[in-house]
């Protein structure tokens, strides 16, 4: 197909698609004249991926490329292909050190993985790198300045329903047959599924309070 029919199939501008291949997100087509090319279903496959990274996930370009050449990556497995790509993804703000409570809450969010058996990424003894940990450090933080419950018992429970979540996630992936495919499927319904998470957690507590605090 022409670059016009590459845009019209994927839903992307022409001159996003000339911008991601001279970042080299998007490899050249095979050269027909002097100034056009043939692109197939291999560069429509990798345009859905990276318009779910950029567009979908709001990935920088720098790490858009990054995701990119580990998905290339023959050495790598799928876990650490998957992991990358959803790693990308912009995460809260950082933990704030000088904050007393910064500390507290970074032994709560240690012991909660360690009562969950969780290794998130890490070697026995060594630091969780995962972003969404430094992610989980500051809400710990922020509700223990706040004075609500955040000991390791209070967050368990949310922890394993997390689990089950997480299992659902992977089915949705394995759905899925290229590793292209089942990177942008991780990225965007990681991104997507989480206010739908948010929405049945509010339409859910709305039901709970219903059963126990309603009229009878």
């Amino acid at each position: 197909m022409r670059l016009a029919e590459l845009s019209a199939r994927s839903g992307v501008p022409t001159a996003t698609i000339k911008y991601y291949l001279r970042e080299g997100l998007l490899h050249p087509g095979r050269r027909i004249t002097a100034t056009q090319a043939e692109y197939g279903e291999e560069h429509l496959r990798r345009l859905r991926l990276v318009r779910a990274l950029i567009q979908v996930g709001r990935i920088p370009v720098n790490s858009a490329r990054e995701v990119l050449a580990a998905l290339q990556d023959e050495g790598l497995d799928r876990n650490r292909r998957l992991g990358t790509a959803v790693w990308a993804l912009p995460h809260g703000p950082a933990p704030d050190e000088t904050d007393p409570a910064t500390e507290t809450a970074r032994r709560s969010a240690d012991a909660l993985l360690d009562r969950l058996g969780w290794s998130c990424g890490r070697s026995p003894g060594g630091p969780v790198t995962a972003p969404a940990y430094g992610m989980l450090v500051t809400a710990i933080a922020a509700l223990s300045r706040l004075g609500y419950p955040c000991a390791v018992d209070d967050l368990e429970p949310y922890a394993r329903a997390m689990e089950r979540i997480a299992v659902t996630d992977l089915d949705l992936v394995d759905r899925y047959g290229t590793p292209d495919e089942q990177v942008e499927a991780a990225v965007a319904l990681t991104v997507l599924y989480e206010p739908v998470l948010l929405s049945l957690r509010r339409l859910a507590e709305a039901e709970e309070s219903g059963r126990r605090f309603g009229a009878r």
